[in-house]
């Protein structure tokens, strides 16, 4: 029986409340290895046994999401209407219910697709800038059809090939990210395996390497790295690391460079194949799942291995390709983040040959520069001497080996400590409190929204949080889920007044975790009283007009509010952390 996780839940809904309140084309985040074929699957589960006459397309550019996404469709709903169109799997079932299509097969074929309710693209950071492009002119044509044609973006990286975010600039397709799961936060969860990262010695000289596109020069690139004195002196740093780890990925800066790193490593012992664009299917396919067996214990790839690659054993990641595009940079970091309990697998070890961590910062803290913006220069970091993990400047323990750096003589006040691969929280003590009282009161902020103010009195103490009810983004959402985690059955407010309103249908927690935070103290855990309300058990139930959601002329006469339920996916949802730092 597959489960939702509490944040494939809150992706799901927010979908639903996205199109009660909004219209246009939103995006959902979820990082790598975080479950996307899975919220697709039982978001489409739940529209269509609600109403069967809907149509769902799912498009996306490689052949292996194609089949993966189709599979996860049919293993969570077997007797799913779902085909495939797609010339590299062999199959062209246009007709189908569910269609699972390559963009590539599709693009000029928009009339033999026909009418179509929701298209959902996955990888959607894929598709380009510019409103001439194969994705456009198709969808163009879905909305010849159907002028309510509704489009659903998923990916890892909401930002596009070149520059900027997805929902951002006049040609943008999608409109608002309805929802966005952080890394540090599923990492945290334990739904990700932890990243760490050392600093080599060896490092890939790109200063005098052009711009064009956004990123590196791609031919003055591969000279500038592939040079055989710096991919031996790599390729030994990448085997002394790595010795104890089992599944190596190395991406690399050009064919000829991948041919060379792939030739070193096997030169010292190493088992090591390439994987490019152009590699026959049954060859690659073999290669993969050859190391996936552990037979090959490294790969070298330029240009694949980013999207649709699911091998949960990798446990180091060699970037041996510098990139300006800080998606690119997200998704191939992304590859270690894979749980494998099989292997014994605890974290991925990241060696960054490519300067991509300083010049990009945190995986979890990535967003890219918009269009005009300057340069900048690197993230601030350090690398630790004991150790020779990176880190942050403004760190003053290692939190790899324990190794305490000496005081400044100037001090500044401290900031959150991070990894440059992956943000760290400063540890802090936390401290459980009893719960005695709640109270809930509108707090209003000069030139901005106002917020719910929620005060929790414990003992002689109060502390308190701000709930965003009436903000947007990521604020919006974190707000949602507290609210669902209270109250379960009553929708989400639109408004403070309204909260404040309600707030008597609210579960109070029965204790709540305070730590450190400055001067003040920051709400980081709720426990609930198990025999109270009980907690967040399935998907949402989605009210309101869900007929913008669907946004069939066909249909939307006959639809009526009511529950999405989405087969048996459904998890308890644990305690979550609060929306904003709290008070004393």
């Amino acid at each position: 029986m597959l489960t939702l996780r509490p944040y494939q839940q809150a992706a799901i809904a927010s979908i639903y409340e996205y199109y009660e309140n909004k219209s246009g084309n939103c995006c959902i985040v979820i990082p790598t290895a975080g479950g996307k074929s899975l919220v697709m699957a039982a978001f489409i589960e739940g529209v269509l046994k609600a109403w069967p006459d809907q149509r769902i397309l799912i498009v996306t550019h490689v052949r292996e999401l194609i089949a993966q996404n189709h599979a996860e469709m049919i293993g969570l709903w077997p007797d799913a209407p779902a085909g495939i169109y797609s010339a590299g799997l062999g199959k062209r079932e246009a007709k189908a219910r569910i269609l699972f299509a390559g963009i590539q097969s599709i693009h000029r074929r928009a009339r033999e697709i026909g009418h179509t309710d929701l298209v959902l693209i996955d990888e959607a950071h894929l598709i380009p800038g510019n409103s001439s492009t194969m994705y456009r002119r198709f969808l163009d044509g879905l909305v010849q059809v159907n002028p309510a044609l509704k489009v659903i973006g998923l990916t890892a990286t909401p930002f596009r090939v070149d520059c900027g975010m997805l929902h951002e600039g006049k040609s943008a397709l999608f409109t608002d990210i309805a929802y966005e799961a952080p890394v540090r936060e599923l990492i945290d969860q334990g739904y990700l395996s932890p990243l760490t990262s050392k600093q080599p010695a060896t490092r890939l000289d790109v200063s005098k390497v052009g711009t064009r596109a956004g990123d590196f020069i791609a031919r003055d690139l591969a000279a500038a790295v592939d040079q055989d004195a710096i991919t031996r002196a790599a390729i030994a740093e990448i085997i002394e690391y790595g010795k104890d780890r089992k599944s190596w990925l190395a991406f690399c800066s050009g064919v000829d460079h991948a041919r060379h790193v792939a030739e070193e490593f096997q030169r010292r012992g190493i088992s090591c194949r390439t994987i490019f664009g152009d590699t026959p299917k049954d060859e690659r396919d073999a290669i993969i799942a050859a190391f996936k067996r552990g037979e090959i214990r490294a790969l070298a790839s330029m240009g694949v291995l980013t999207t649709g690659f699911n091998a949960p054993g990798v446990d180091l990641i060699a970037l041996l390709r510098p990139t300006k595009s800080a998606g690119l940079y997200v998704q191939m970091v992304g590859r270690g983040t894979r749980l494998s309990t099989d292997t014994g697998k605890e974290n991925c070890l990241v060696l960054d040959f490519a300067g991509n961590v300083r010049r990009h910062g945190p995986i979890d803290l990535v967003r890219p520069k918009r269009p005009g913006e300057g340069g900048g220069g690197d993230a601030p970091t350090k690398v630790c001497p004991k150790c020779e993990s990176i880190i942050a400047l403004s760190v003053t323990e290692c939190p790899d080996c324990g190794y305490e750096f000496p005081a400044r003589e100037v001090k500044i006040a401290p900031t959150a400590a991070a990894l440059p691969i992956l943000s760290i929280k400063t540890p802090k003590a936390p401290q459980w409190l009893q719960v005695s009282g709640v109270s809930y009161t509108r707090h209003d902020k000069r030139g901005g929204r106002p917020s719910l103010k929620v005060t929790y009195s414990c003992g002689l103490k109060s502390y308190s949080e701000w709930v965003c009810i009436e903000h947007q983004g990521y604020a919006r959402q974190k707000a949602t889920d507290w609210w669902r985690k209270r109250a379960p059955g009553l929708p989400v407010p639109l408004s403070v007044n309204e909260a404040i309103a309600q707030a008597g249908h609210l579960a109070r927690p029965s204790d709540i975790s305070v730590c450190p935070s400055g001067r003040y103290f920051e709400i980081s855990g709720y426990r609930f009283d198990p025999c109270a309300k009980p907690a967040l058990a399935s998907v949402p139930s989605a009210t309101g007009n869900l007929a913008a959601l669907v946004g069939s002329t066909q249909v939307s006469a006959s639809l009526t509010s009511g529950g999405t339920q989405v087969g048996s996916t459904s998890a308890p949802a644990p305690a979550r952390t609060s929306v904003t730092g709290g008070r004393a």
